[in-house]
C-alpha cells in the first residue's frame, strides 16, 4: 500500500505525544526551536502544501517529467530547505485534539489528492523541490512520511528537553477561552 510506511510514522508520532498536557505541548525549549505543537502544525500545513502542489501539477500540460529520485535524504536533517511560508507555523495555543483532527484532515485530503489521480499522469508529472530539483508526483506520497520521520526525531528531542528542563511550561501565544 503506498501510505503504510506513512501511517505506521503518524501512529508513531500520535505515541510520542501520550501523556503530554496541553500546556506542555504547546511549550518551547529554553534553549529555543519550535514546540511540540509547531512542529504537528508544521507537518499539517506541509501535507496540505504537498497535496496542493500534486493537484495543481496534474492540471499542468507543461508538467515536466522526469526520472525518480532517491528521497530517502528527507528523513535526515543534514539537508536543510527553506521551507514555503504556507508551511510556517503559528504562535497561536492549540490543543493536541486540535492538532491530531487538523493532521487526520490533512492525510484525508492528501488521499482524496491520490484517489483523484491518474496514476500514469503522477509518474509522468513533477514538482520542484529545492534540494533535489524536479521529483515525480508519485514520489512525493512516500516523500510525506519520510519527511515526517525526521520530524518525529524532532519532536521526541524537543518533548525530551522540555521534561529534562523540569520547569513550569509557558505555553506559546495565549489561550482563546
Amino acid at each position: 500500500m503506498v501510505f503504510e510506511g506513512n501511517n505506521k510514522i503518524r501512529r508513531r508520532i500520535y505515541q510520542a505525544l501520550e501523556g503530554l498536557t496541553d500546556e506542555e505541548f504547546n511549550g518551547k525549549p529554553s534553549g529555543g526551536g519550535w514546540s511540540p505543537k509547531q512542529i504537528l502544525e508544521h507537518l499539517t500545513l506541509m501535507e496540505t502544501y504537498i497535496a496542493t502542489k500534486i493537484m495543481k501539477e496534474m492540471k499542468n500540460p507543461d508538467s515536466l517529467r522526469t526520472s525518480k529520485k532517491i528521497i530517502l535524504l528527507a528523513s535526515d536533517r543534514v539537508v536543510n530547505v527553506n521551507l514555503p511560508e504556507q508551511t510556517q507555523p503559528t504562535e497561536q495555543y492549540k490543543t493536541i485534539a486540535d492538532l491530531k483532527e487538523e493532521l487526520h484532515n490533512s492525510r484525508i485530503y492528501l488521499l482524496d489528492v491520490y484517489d483523484a489521480s491518474c496514476k500514469d499522469a503522477l509518474r509522468d508529472k513533477s514538482f520542484a523541490h529545492p534540494n533535489y530539483g524536479h521529483i515525480p508526483l508519485i514520489q512525493w506520497f512516500p516523500f510525506i512520511g519520510l519527511y515526517e520521520k525526521c520530524h518525529l526525531k524532532r519532536l521526541r528531542k524537543t518533548i525530551d528537553e522540555l521534561k529534562m528542563e523540569n520547569r513550569p511550561f509557558e505555553p506559546v501565544g495565549g489561550r482563546n477561552d
